[in-house]
């Protein structure tokens, strides 16, 4: 991706170097659109109007700065123009750095990923990346891991109005009866997404209809939300019911939700790998049945008594990592903690089987975050960058690559845990 600066040259959001746009009625430097705007003249929201997108960060960073005493000159470095994070960002002012790691390489046998792959991890919490990437060592030497995709669906449910159950069932009927002309009227709005599926869900005199998409290589929210509202349009004019919301939080987006961790969103994908005792004896320094009486434990029995969502020990980490790594939706990492992590022992004590599932991971590699240049380059050390071929192609190997990483960042936990060797890892980095 271009950059209209040259970083060579000078800092893109040096306010120093910064002017309006030629011809503006605004030209000048950040501090005088500052005071404009502190004076009630201009609207902090609406500088790129008048001039160009470094002018207006700028701008506001020298209005914080005067207004909160802060120093705002690291946020104020960025390596991407501004412009090209407008579909991202309401009032720049600039960009926070998240120090990126890699963990790798590790073998993943997938449905739509083969071969040998990195993992960019970005991430603030020291001993995570050193952690992922003992994992991934032990699952290069047991000769890689598998990983499936089972499940792709992207949701939307609104909730509509009714006079009462009666007329609940009746809309509920019409609906059912009339599935294929809602996937054409919601199709309609997109060149890419899918309807897959609508499952209603009646409570007394509301009725729910979760919406499932197959949205290709798009995270897809944005496309799920647009389809879903041209399909309640239809159902407004066909049925008594009325639309209260687009979202009734029956899909459920950024929010705990055993919907998810039951039907699923987004990826539905899981990874599994047997290791040797060997292995673990030398890599772990633990044993199998260590191992899998942790699990059980801790991530099992404790995350039951907990009444957890997640019966993981640590699997948000590195999906919160991977997601800033590949400018995913970093709210979604409430979904991505859906994930269940078993442990079997086998052959006669010979081998561990250890799995993860992720019920709801959802992730992109067309739109939103992953146009902005330093995260598509995460994309490309993935090998996923854009859409794939087949259509979808790239965002289930991206999923089947975390799901790797969540498997690795598992085993080290748990061997760490196993070893006693949790407290004396992080003191030893510094931690």
């Amino acid at each position: 991706m271009t950059n209209d600066s040259d970083p060579g040259d000078s800092n893109p959001s040096d306010p120093n170097d910064s002017e309006g746009t030629p011809g503006s009625d605004l030209e000048g430097k950040p501090a005088d659109l500052a005071d404009r705007v502190a004076s009630g003249d201009l609207r902090l929201h609406e500088l790129e109007v008048h001039v160009d997108h470094e002018t207006a960060a700028a701008a506001r960073r020298h209005l914080l700065e005067r207004e909160t005493d802060a120093d705002l000159d690291a946020v104020g470095k960025y390596s991407f123009a501004a412009a090209d994070a407008e579909p991202n960002i309401e009032n720049m002012i600039g960009a926070v750095g998240v120090p990126v790691g890699i963990a790798g390489p590790v073998s993943v046998a997938g449905g739509a990923v083969e071969g040998e792959k990195y993992l960019p991890l970005a991430t603030t919490e020291g001993a995570l990346v050193a952690s992922v990437n003992r994992g991934c060592g032990v699952i290069r030497e047991s000769g890689g891991a598998n990983a499936r995709i089972l499940k792709s669906r992207m949701t939307r449910a609104p909730v509509f109005r009714v006079a009462d159950v009666t007329e609940a069932e009746r809309v509920v009927s019409w609906v059912r009866g009339h599935t294929d002309g809602l996937r054409d009227v919601a199709e309609g709005t997109t060149s890419h997404g899918e309807l897959v599926e609508v499952t209603p869900y009646v409570v007394g005199d509301s009725v729910f209809l979760r919406f499932g998409y197959d949205t290709k290589d798009a995270m897809g929210m944005n496309m799920a939300t647009i389809a879903t509202q041209a399909a309640c349009d239809r159902i407004e004019e066909e049925t008594p019911a009325e639309l209260v919301a687009l979202s009734g939080n029956l899909c459920t987006d950024k929010k705990p939700a055993a919907i998810n961790a039951v039907e699923g969103r987004g990826r539905s994908v899981t990874a599994d790998v047997e290791i040797d005792r060997e292995v673990l004896e030398d890599r772990l320094h633990t044993t199998p049945e260590a191992i899998d009486a942790i699990n059980t434990r801790k991530n099992l029995v404790g995350s039951a008594k907990a009444a957890s969502l997640g019966f993981n020990a640590q699997a948000a980490n590195v999906v919160a990592a991977a997601f800033l790594a590949t400018g995913q939706d970093g709210a979604q990492v409430v979904e991505g903690a859906n994930t269940i992590t078993t442990t079997d022992v086998r052959e006669a004590g010979e081998t561990l089987y250890a799995s993860v599932s992720l019920a709801s991971l959802e992730v992109g590699t067309v739109g939103g975050g992953t146009k902005l240049p330093t995260q598509a380059a995460g994309l490309d050390v993935v090998g996923v960058r854009g859409g794939g071929d087949p259509a979808g192609s790239n965002a289930d190997a991206l999923a089947e690559v975390i799901s790797v990483g969540v498997l690795a960042g598992e085993l080290s936990l748990l061997g760490a845990l196993a070893s006693r060797h949790l407290s004396s890892a992080h003191e030893q980095l510094g931690r």
